[in-house]
């Protein structure tokens, strides 16, 4: 029994000795190590850039905003303006019932007749108002992520030879400090613009 534990330990310890001698051989020996390093770090070389734009400058600058800012202020006023038709002839046939009743044109039958039906014509008004608000917040809302969307197809191309690890967009309060040659403002607005400009052509 003691001597299978003697040779046990002898084996172990060669072995021990083995993995020493090549381990501490192999970095004497000037053979570097090899470790995996993962691919999309930066080299020591080539430092991490990070690059970004004034989001404000953008949306002051892009024509699809300017156009898309505009088109906003036609479909408000087209929806302000129906909302005012409704309303004004609600308060005419208002007046003109409210004349007759006065007169004593009007039933009692009549004129509850007359006030239920005042109420339908708030109440279809009020749902109308609501839809076309409704309808106006959907078209805002798809306009701005379809124009984000373009900003990231944008920037993909842009930055499609891997100098810069990230992009954002720089807000009022967001940062204290970006270098300003980093800034690629002036880039994106004018490639966002000629791809915009291409398609309206």
């Amino acid at each position: 029994m003691k001597k299978g534990l003697l040779i046990w330990n002898v084996v172990l310890t060669a072995i021990a000795g083995y993995l020493l001698v090549v381990h501490f051989g192999a970095k004497n020996s000037g053979i570097p190590a090899t470790r995996s390093v993962p691919r999309d770090l930066p080299a020591a070389n080539n430092p991490l850039r990070i690059a970004y734009f004034e989001m404000d400058s953008i949306a002051a600058s892009l024509y699809i905003v300017r156009d898309l800012k505009e088109e906003m202020n036609r479909k408000q006023e087209a929806n302000d303006h129906e909302v005012e038709e409704l309303r004004k002839s609600f308060q005419q046939k208002y007046n003109y019932y409210q004349s007759q009743a006065q007169l004593g044109n009007m039933t009692a039958a009549q004129s509850e007749a007359v006030t239920q039906e005042m109420k339908n014509i708030d109440e279809t008004i009020k749902n109308r108002k609501q839809k076309l608000e409704a309808d106006y917040n959907e078209f805002v809302t798809w306009n701005q992520n379809a124009i984000k969307t373009r900003i990231e197809d944008f920037l993909k191309d842009y930055n499609k030879d891997k100098k810069y690890a990230y992009i954002f967009a720089n807000e009022q309060g967001l940062f204290y400090f970006c270098d300003t040659a980093y800034n690629i403002t002036g880039d994106v607005i004018k490639g966002l613009n000629e791809i915009y400009k291409n398609k309206k052509d």
